[in-house]
């Protein structure tokens, strides 16, 4: 079976908003969470070692980007908060608080890059079309990005930069084989690099270059999406899975991204790679915000779904599928 349009780079590009977040309850770590909880090696002094900014603001509102389309996939940017429905916990929302089109924020990525023995045919070129991308993303002062490589561990080799030739040398430093832990790699970039709140509204990325083919990770599927969720990233996906077929690994990007409110591209033939950054980079620069406070809203902990649906026909909604309430 043939796969359409496929890409030959495994990428996730976790991509969220930060605004005035409600407070979330920190994940309690399992003893597997917590042994891999620090990064192999860090080319420069990790964010982690300053100290925690501390935000207060209301823990009742919910803050969700997400993107619409028309039936040809095109998106569309000149809508309304009157052109949407939104339900939270299935339930309409109290209360819109912020309704925006988002084409302008400031942009935290990551880049992920699968460095197993599994995705060695077209590396070098994916890590070419990759820096490509972060050239043509990464705006001087503005826009900031940090570089992982990994296979049963995570090594960072360039911390947040809004350097590109720094980000650039980042990248070629990875190679390597061996197996894959691409759960651990997910959970790590969002608790380490993205989880905390920003002061101001930023958008959150991640790109990571995988075949989906996890052998190695200590977390589970879920508790990825569960901390990319409690993160408020989104995941695009880009396999690196050039066979033409339909694999498992395929069917995993499938689900973070689609978990997470992202987009699976599957390429094919290389020069599909680069189309794929090109793709991602305009939904990047298309996307809706959202503001709101939901009905009978309870700190508890809990997870709730979010569904967001275009009003007008022939319109697709792309979102994450949910959050987790605060515990007070």
């Amino acid at each position: 079976m043939t796969k359409h349009s496929k890409f030959g780079i495994g990428l996730l590009v976790i991509a969220g908003l930060s605004i005035a977040a409600w407070g979330q309850e920190s994940t309690n770590a399992s003893p597997a969470i917590a042994a891999i909880s620090t990064y192999a090696s860090v080319a420069v002094t990790s964010a982690a070692d300053e100290p925690i900014l501390t935000i207060r603001k209301r823990v009742d509102e919910v803050n969700v980007l997400f993107i619409a389309t028309d039936r040809h996939g095109k998106f569309v940017r000149n809508l309304n908060q009157n052109d949407f429905s939104i339900l939270d916990d299935h339930k309409p929302v109290h209360t819109i608080v912020n309704f925006r089109r988002e084409t302008d924020l400031p942009i935290q990525m990551g880049l992920l890059v699968d460095m197993s023995a599994s995705v060695r045919g077209r590396f070098d070129f994916e890590k070419e079309a990759a820096t490509g991308f972060l050239q043509h993303v990464l705006r001087s002062g503005y826009d900031k990005a940090f570089v992982v490589g990994f296979n049963k561990t995570s090594h960072l080799t360039q911390d947040f930069t809004d350097n590109v030739q720094l980000l650039s040398a980042g990248v070629h430093q990875l190679n390597g084989g061996g197996g894959t832990a691409l759960y651990d790699a997910i959970y790590k970039a969002c608790k380490e690099k993205l989880h905390e709140r920003s002061d101001r509204p930023v958008r959150k990325a991640i790109i990571v270059l995988s075949d989906g083919e996890d052998n190695q990770s200590e977390v589970t599927r879920a508790q990825a999406i569960e901390m990319a969720q409690r993160s408020e990233v989104l995941i695009y996906a880009i396999s690196t899975d050039d066979s033409g077929l339909i694999l498992r690994g395929d069917k995993v990007l499938e689900d973070i991204a689609s978990a997470t409110g992202g987009r699976a591209f599957f390429p094919f033939k290389m020069k599909d790679i680069t189309h794929s950054f090109a793709s991602i980079e305009d939904e990047l620069r298309s996307q809706y915000a959202v503001s709101y406070q939901p009905s009978d809203f309870d700190a508890d902990g809990r997870y709730r779904s979010i569904e967001i649906t275009a009003l007008k026909k022939d319109l697709q909604v792309r979102a994450r599928r949910g959050y987790y309430a605060p515990r007070q």
